[in-house]
This record gives structure tokens, C-alpha cells and sequence, in this order.
């Protein structure tokens, strides 16, 4: 391949996670239901045209914050899950993944938004749900390499009722003062290792 067309491909995909960063940036503050292209173009320092070279509506720009957050998830999941073995302690588990959850909230937030999702839009719905089972298959996973013994379904059903739970707190540990959001924390570990266990 020419080194003009890997220069150009190279341009073409910093550009693209440039306008996938202004994307998250502006869902991070209005939402996604009222994040318009013009709103990322003008984030991203582009005019509208220059931006649907690249997406050609919202919808693709959510197909690929979806896909990166999910790229992003599963290197985190892999290094994750091959440090786990029956030996490791359960308590220690929950510990790094609650850690790592409430960290990725603070650093980012358009992704909470979008596993969140949102009854009125289908689209963003569908992406929430995509978001939510690749986790719990992530931790269903996790589970069944931590006790082989465990049943996929069992692992799996696991695995969805631990991030639901994880998402039902965040809200709360985010909206809090820095101590009180400390103590949830700590509650959220305790009520996953006493369900996990």
C-alpha cells in the first residue's frame, strides 16, 4: 500500500475519533436524545459537511461510541480475566471491577449515559442493551474461570444481575458527596461478594 494512502487512512481514523470525542463530550452534557451533528461538528472544530464525510446522521455516531466503548471494555475485560483464577479471592475480584467501574464513570461519562439508555429512543435503547449484555458476558465469563464448576446459564444470569446492580447504584455513588460515595462503594462490594458468593 502507498505511504500516501496509509497517511491519508491514518488522517481519516484521528479524525474520526476526534468527532467520536466531541460526541462524548457533548452527550456527557446534554444527552444523547439532544446531541445534533452540529453540535459534535462544532465540537470538533469542522464544519457539518466535513463531519458527514465521516458519519452520515447521530445514529452512526452512536454505532461507533458504541463500538469503542465495547473495544475499549473488552481489552479492559481480557487483561481482567486472565489475572482470575479459582485462587484469587472473590472479595479481591469485586474490589478491582467496582474500582475500575466507579474510575471509567469519572473519566467517561457519555458511556453511563449510554448504558443507561432511554425508553424514548430505540436506538439508544438497543445500544444500552448491546453495552449491558457484552458486560455481563464479560463477567459471566470471569465467574466461571474464578469456579469452572459454575454452569454457563447460572454464570450468565449472574453476570446480568451484578452489572444490573452496579448500574442501579452508580447514580447514587456519582451524585454523592466524595464520603458518602465512599461508604456506597463499599456497600455495592459487599452486596455483589454476598450475591456472587
Amino acid at each position: 500500500m502507498p505511504e500516501r494512502t496509509v497517511r491519508r487512512q491514518a488522517r481519516g481514523l484521528k479524525r474520526m475519533a476526534e468527532i467520536l470525542d466531541a460526541a462524548e463530550s457533548v452527550i456527557a452534557e446534554v444527552g444523547y436524545p439532544d446531541m445534533t451533528t452540529n453540535h459534535v461538528a462544532t465540537r470538533a472544530g469542522m464544519s457539518p459537511g466535513s463531519l458527514y464525510q465521516f458519519f452520515r446522521n447521530k445514529e452512526e455516531i452512536l454505532d461507533g461510541l458504541v463500538s469503542r466503548y465495547t473495544d475499549d471494555r473488552q481489552e479492559f475485560w481480557a487483561a481482567r480475566l486472565a489475572a482470575v483464577t479459582p485462587e484469587v479471592p472473590l472479595e479481591t475480584l469485586v474490589e478491582q471491577v467496582v474500582d475500575e467501574s466507579v474510575r471509567f464513570k469519572g473519566a467517561s461519562p457519555a458511556y453511563w449515559s449510554l448504558l443507561y439508555g432511554s425508553a424514548t429512543g430505540d436506538q439508544l435503547a438497543s445500544a444500552s442493551r448491546r453495552l449491558h449484555a457484552d458486560i455481563a458476558r464479560q463477567v459471566a465469563a470471569m465467574l466461571r474461570r474464578r469456579s469452572p464448576g459454575l454452569a454457563q446459564e447460572r454464570a450468565e444470569l449472574m453476570g446480568t444481575m451484578a452489572v444490573a446492580m452496579v448500574k442501579a447504584v452508580m447514580p447514587l455513588i456519582t451524585t454523592a458527596t466524595p464520603e458518602r460515595g465512599t461508604e456506597l462503594v463499599e456497600e455495592l462490594k459487599l452486596a455483589l461478594v454476598r450475591y456472587l458468593r
